[in-house]
């Protein structure tokens, strides 16, 4: 038996461990008992793909459907249920068990309990015993009253007295008897079919059993054979989880460092972001400054040439309002009029007045020459450098959980080579060839005793054919020799032979019936017990639940199974438990619950995630103080910048000038309004020449004011630029420098929380591999490896054998035969009164008229003619026997 515990205990080695690893899980390296509301929720694991576990293909289909012959079995279970209507007794057999298992003395008997347990057990028997007990009657009465019934006959008894008295109704007891024996044989010969129906079943269910054995068997070596295989592939998975875990060691950098960038990354990236962003409103402080420089040169020289232009046409368009023409009367007004608006031709901003922006553009570009983006890149790239220097701080470490890693590996592997697989396998298989080999003798004896009991039960059926025989023979020669004008003393052979048939039939059931009904007698008995209180229990798991009640055998032992398999009682595993598993075709690990016998959790605890696994991780420190993320030029680059001078230029003064208006007034609106005053004068030289004044002004504007209010325009929007730029500059630098010097500080000296928070995710992101393969193993020890179909399939296989073969044909046998046992009794009745209308009798009755005198007398005439006178008591023999023909006449005779 050393190889048997070899192989459960090798079944068993991948159990996980739930339980166990909470005490080693918070052990979990760098955990910091954060309040909850600060604590990040790990990253989701990766799911693992381990494949499927190489499966096994059963043969055994432990199912029957026994066809038409079970229309025959359920009407026997009908009966039996009729004969024995109670629930099975589960547990009236256990107290039974309970209190004999010690062996029950004759004198104890009379105690109270035991009388108690056989009154129950009488009250359930009650239907067998009273069936068994009709049936020892009927097998001692019947050769009993048969031996009287032959006496009596032979004494001119019971109808053996060879006369037959004449009646009327004659004809109508002839065809009664011979309907009831008629419809009493068909019953017989269904009878007789039923039960070489069964006999047959068992015959050729004999090769269904074959079958059975044949698939059993090799499904159990397909069960031995696949297990080794799937128990390697078990442990060749945890190579899968290794590999990832190598993997994500290999990857640390971006893993681990990745996560500490991404969470320290809210205050470092934005600090850095505003510095950039000040680089580059430097830049557009230096092209504003450059704009307003370029704009006021070209304003100032823009609105020189507007002045002269303006002072020229002015001096030009006074000349012509010198004309005489302008002294008439009429037209005085209107150029009185055009000559008071003369002022109005002048330039009105005055650009040379604001301050130069020369000493503040010199200052930015002073700035300048420092490049702070260059600066803050850096920066950046020092912050980005962060999963590297987590790589290169984490060498030593990852080296060392490799080195661990492959040792585990070692060790699983180790451990399921501890035990001698093969050997175990190799004796577990020749165990079952040579069981195969020893079932496979006894077939030819199987056979050779199912073929005498085939011929046994045939010729148990024999006796009832011969009696049947008997009756269908009279019943033809009877009924074909019959001849209604023959009297009881002149019928023919063929009748009489018909009778005497009859009647040989009948004393052939009293010599057989009583054996057939000892025969159904001690099979119901047996057949229907064993249906009850066997068969149905089991078909229903009835049976399951007495095996598995606690303290059956003993009172200091729990549970049956495991004490018998384990001899450890108190383990929690029942038949019935162990049956439902393993029909469901789960692991035998589970279903015979091994993780209480070899708990491989504390193994994997040990192994894959071991204190030894914790305590490097715990090691796992990364020092972030070597990140600067500004540099001192790029922090004096900024306060040089705050203070270049933009802040100090009279931002209000350039808005004002601007907002004055290139000249005094709109010179198209004036050329407008001059063409229109032109008008008003007569034809002439006066009128013309104001139009062309008018034509030049629009010229000047068209020239000179467009691109000097151009130029007012590029320079307003440089000047709220700068404006805007320019406004709190000192505490803007003075914030970017605190976010900066707050990102830096929090990197030096606050990182070692983010850093052992993120190390904790990590590194259960890497015991999650390891859960996973455990996990997986467990799940996969419970359905997929060492699948117990098979030990189903035999059980199962055995109650198909036993019940429905075996038990439901031989019920099914004496089923049928009972039927004909106690249809033969009527057949005997009606034989016995058929057989006395077709045998030739030895006188019959004869009725002459005596004389005048009115007497009558009956006189009987044997087979030779003579005639015997037997005074009547009655004075008219029709009213003594109305229903007797009447006599022949003597010449007749």
């Amino acid at each position: 038996m050393l190889w048997t515990r070899w192989l459960v205990l090798l079944l068993c080695w991948g159990a996980t461990g739930g339980e166990q690893q909470t005490d080693e899980r918070d052990r979990l390296p760098g955990e910091v008992r954060a309040d909850s509301r600060t604590q990040r929720s790990p990253p989701p694991v990766e799911p693992l793909d381990f494949g499927f576990v190489p499966s096994a293909v059963y043969d055994t289909h432990a199912y029957y459907e026994p066809g038409a012959v079970g229309i025959l079995f359920h009407m026997v279970h009908a009966f039996l249920y009729v004969v024995q209507p109670n629930p099975f007794p589960k547990d009236l057999i256990v107290k039974v068990i309970q209190q004999n298992m010690g062996g029950i003395k004759i004198e104890e008997w009379r105690k109270p309990e035991n009388v108690v347990l056989m009154l129950q057990w009488l009250h359930y028997e009650a239907g067998f015993l009273i069936c068994g007990t009709i049936g020892i009657i009927f097998v001692v009465l019947i050769p009993i009253v048969g031996m009287l019934f032959c006496v009596c006959r032979c004494c001119d008894n019971c109808g053996g007295e060879m006369h037959q008295r004449q009646r009327k109704n004659a004809d109508c007891q002839r065809g009664f008897y011979t309907a009831s024996l008629i419809a009493t044989s068909i019953f017989i010969i269904l009878g007789i079919l039923i039960s070489y129906v069964a006999n047959h079943n068992i015959t050729s269910q004999i090769k269904s059993t074959r079958r059975l054995i044949n698939t059993n068997l090799r499904d159990m070596k397909t069960f031995a054979n696949n297990t080794p295989a799937q128990i390697e592939y078990l442990t060749a998975q945890y190579t899968t989880a290794k590999n990832k875990v190598l993997s994500d060691l290999d990857n640390i950098g971006p893993l681990l460092g990745g996560r500490i960038h991404s969470q320290l990354e809210k205050e470092v990236v934005p600090s850095l972001d505003t510095a950039l962003r000040m680089a580059g409103a430097m830049r557009e402080t230096k092209e504003a400054l450059e704009n307003i420089s370029s704009s006021l040169e070209v304003l100032q020289e823009g609105t020189g040439k507007l002045q002269a232009s303006l002072s020229g046409e002015r001096a030009s368009l006074s000349n012509t309002l010198s004309d005489p023409a302008c002294t008439n009367g009429a037209v005085s007004h209107t150029c009185n009029t055009i000559r008071s608006t003369l002022a109005q031709l002048g330039v009105n901003a005055d650009f040379s007045r604001l301050p130069d922006v020369s000493h503040a553009l010199a200052n930015v570009n002073t700035v300048l020459r420092t490049d702070l983006s260059n600066i803050v890149q850096k920066g950046y790239s020092s912050f980005n450098d962060t999963p590297r220097l987590v790589k290169e701080q984490t060498k030593n470490i990852v080296t060392g959980v490799k080195g661990m890693l492959d040792k585990i590996g070692t060790e699983i592997n180790g451990f399921s080579k501890m035990f001698p697989v093969e050997a175990s396998l190799a004796n577990f298989t020749i165990f079952l060839n040579q069981g195969q080999r020893s079932i496979e003798s006894y077939y030819p004896q199987i056979d050779q005793i199912d073929f005498y009991r085939w011929i046994s039960c045939v010729a148990v059926l024999c006796m009832v054919v011969l009696i049947l025989a008997f009756n269908i023979l009279g019943l033809l020669c009877g009924t074909c020799g019959y001849d209604k004008q023959a009297t009881p003393t002149t019928r023919g052979c063929l009748s009489n032979t018909g009778g005497n048939l009859l009647m040989a039939g009948v004393g052939f059931s009293f010599i057989f019936v009583w054996v057939l009904m000892a025969i159904v007698t001690t099979l119901f008995v047996v057949g229907g017990n064993v249906e009850k209180m066997m068969c149905e229990p089991l078909a229903n798991r009835q049976l399951f639940k007495i095996i598995d009640t606690p303290y059956l055998v003993h009172p200091a032992k729990k549970n049956f199974l495991p004490g018998m398999l384990f001899q450890n009682p108190n383990i929690d595993l029942t038949l019935g438990n162990m049956y439902r598993d393993c029909y469901g075709n789960n692991g035998l690990y589970h279903a015979l619950q091994l993780e209480t016998m070899f708990n491989i959790n504390s193994f994997l605890n040990r192994t894959v995630y071991n204190r030894d696994l914790a305590k490097v991780f715990e090691s796992v420190q990364v020092d972030l103080q070597g990140i600067m993320l500004l540099e001192q030029a790029g922090r004096d680059n900024l306060i040089n910048f705050a203070n270049s001078g933009i802040g100090q230029l009279d931002y209000e003064a350039f808005l004002a000038e601007i907002g004055k208006g290139v000249t005094v007034v709109d010179l198209l609106s004036f050329a407008t309004d001059l063409e229109a005053q032109a008008d008003q004068l007569p034809r002439g030289a006066l009128e013309n020449a104001l139009k062309g004044h008018a034509s030049s002004i629009r010229q000047i504007h068209r020239d000179q004011v467009v691109p000097v209010e151009q130029a007012m325009s590029t320079l307003s929007q440089r000047i709220k630029q700068l404006q805007k730029t320019s406004s709190d500059l000192p505490v803007k630098v003075t914030n970017i420098l605190s976010a900066i010097d707050a990102a830096e500080y929090l990197i030096t000296n606050n990182a070692s929380h983010v850093v052992k928070q993120e190390t904790k995710g990590y590194v259960q992101s890497l015991v999650g591999y390891f859960k996973q393969y455990t996990d997986w193993v467990k799940n996969s020890l419970t359905a997929e490896v060492a699948q117990c179909k098979p030990i189903s399939n035999i059980v199962d296989s055995m109650e198909i054998v036993a019940c429905s073969f075996i038990v439901d044909s031989v019920n099914t046998f004496w089923f049928g035969l009972g039927g004909c046992c106690i249809l033969l009794i009527p057949s005997i009745i009606f034989s016995v009164k058929l057989a006395k209308y077709y045998r030739r009798m030895d006188t019959e009755d004869v009725f002459e008229d005596m004389g005048n005198t009115g007497n009558h007398g009956e006189q009987v005439c044997d087979i030779h003619g003579n005639l015997a006178v037997v005074s009547s008591p009655y004075s008219d023999t029709l009213t003594r026997f109305p229903r007797a023909s009447a006599p022949p006449s003597y010449s007749d005779w």
